[in-house]
């Protein structure tokens, strides 16, 4: 039996050094086997500097995703570079993308990627939304209304992949998974302030792709059971996709870091 704590979105290029350590120090209290980051955790100038205090200050294996603000002033494949090497420095810290599945228990197995919205759900290519990834991210820069879209749709596709290719192993190997991942993969999971986002913004917060996968796999094995821990729209909420899918979305605030929940897993 092991207890993880998850986090998820917590921005810590919001807060002072002393306080991001204060924060992971509250984490340590509460004596997890390993921690779950669930991607933002910086933006990219802050966040290697950041994971070295969380692995400074967390004596035990930590397991993250990026999500879409941990490359705000960079590119995608830079911030990638980057914390593939500093995990491969660092042995507590594990880019889960890079360390495939996980065995966190013989019943419990772990798998996980920063993920992408794929600019489908909703209005689709119709939205008008503009979030900050866009001029923030430098493969969005200057790109047009459609651009935008088709690179929406190609990250998204390229995540969907990754789970297709390793899902399936998984859970012929493990009785419970874990997905961790920044972007919801369901409709119905995109809290936010109580409720799912409207058909305007869900194309920028969710991954029909991934959904599609992580059902159609899943239901190939009935007896297993799938927990997706997700965020990004910073509105908690639970959902049940299915017998065996549940997701979990996290909560969120600027400044205020906070732990999501405390899972054991058998």
């Amino acid at each position: 039996m092991k207890r993880l704590a998850w986090v998820t979105d917590i921005h810590l290029n919001f807060l002072q050094d002393s306080k991001v350590e204060h924060f992971c120090r509250s984490v340590a209290d509460l004596s997890p086997d390993a921690v779950l980051i669930g991607g933002d955790i910086s933006d990219a100038s802050g966040l290697k500097s950041h994971l070295k205090i969380i692995e400074r200050c967390l004596e035990c294996p930590v397991y993250f995703v990026l999500g879409n603000h941990d490359f705000y002033g960079a590119s995608i494949e830079v911030v990638r570079s980057v914390v593939q090497t500093l995990a491969e420095e660092y042995k507590r810290l594990n880019w889960l993308p890079a360390s495939g599945l996980v065995e966190l228990t013989e019943n419990t197995g772990l798998i996980g990627h920063d993920g992408w919205p794929d600019g489908r759900l909703g209005q689709g290519e119709r939205s008008q939304v503009l979030l900050n990834d866009y001029f923030y991210i430098k493969e969005f820069k200057y790109l047009s209304h459609r651009d935008r879209f088709r690179m929406l749709n190609r990250l998204g596709d390229e995540v969907a992949e990754y789970f297709m290719d390793l899902l399936p192993a998984a859970a012929e190997r493990f009785e419970n998974l874990l997905l961790l991942t920044h972007v919801p993969p369901y409709r119905e999971s995109c809290w936010h302030e109580g409720i799912v986002s409207d058909d305007a913004h869900l194309p920028h917060f969710a991954c029909q792709a991934v959904g599609e996968v992580i059902t159609d796999v899943m239901q190939n094995f009935p007896e297993r059971k799938l927990t997706v821990l997700c965020g990004h729209t910073h509105g908690r909420g639970e959902v049940q996709i299915a017998s065996n899918i549940f997701v979990k979305t996290g909560e969120a605030r600027y400044r205020r870091p906070q732990v999501q929940d405390l899972i054991v897993v058998d």
